[in-house]
């Protein structure tokens, strides 16, 4: 697998660590008025659902794929669908879906080539990976801040 894979499969092994922390902690909010770290898990899930679903099928040579969805509309609805689960099968199935998206993006040929909602930038798998690993970041940051980590 090469780095960049490796890379956005990472974040699987920092959110299992999660495991070991209670409830409660993974519960509090990780700043007033801010999301919790399970709800951030929620997110990362939410995101990497969508991607997986609504653009790797599509991600072809010259390919237009779906606009992304507006952030906040989105991440609201990531919010409602947590909401149901549990910790622990939030972390579980983040880890899930991030290991299928990764092996999904890993699979787009390596010269395959195409725009997101007809703009005129070209990406690939990789490229997109490595956009989602900055994001991965942020909130990584954010969680080992609230951990003290």
């Amino acid at each position: 697998m090469n780095k960049t894979f490796s890379q956005f499969e990472e974040m699987v092994d920092n959110i299992l660590d999660l495991k070991e922390i209670s409830e409660e902690k993974l519960s509090e909010p990780i700043k007033e008025g801010k999301w919790s770290i399970i709800q951030v898990v929620g997110h990362l899930y939410y995101w990497d659902k969508f991607i997986l679903e609504e653009m790797v099928p599509y991600m072809v040579e010259d390919a237009d794929l779906p606009q992304f969805p507006d952030h906040d509309q989105h991440n609201e609805e990531a919010m409602s669908f947590i909401e149901v689960f549990s910790v622990e099968s939030i972390i579980d199935r983040f880890v899930q879906i991030r290991k299928e998206l990764s092996e999904e993006l890993s699979r787009v040929g390596k010269d395959v080539r195409f725009t997101i909602g007809g703009g005129k930038r070209k990406y690939s798998g990789e490229s997109i990976a490595k956009i989602f690993i900055k994001h991965d970041g942020h909130h990584l940051k954010q969680i080992k801040e609230k951990l003290h980590l």
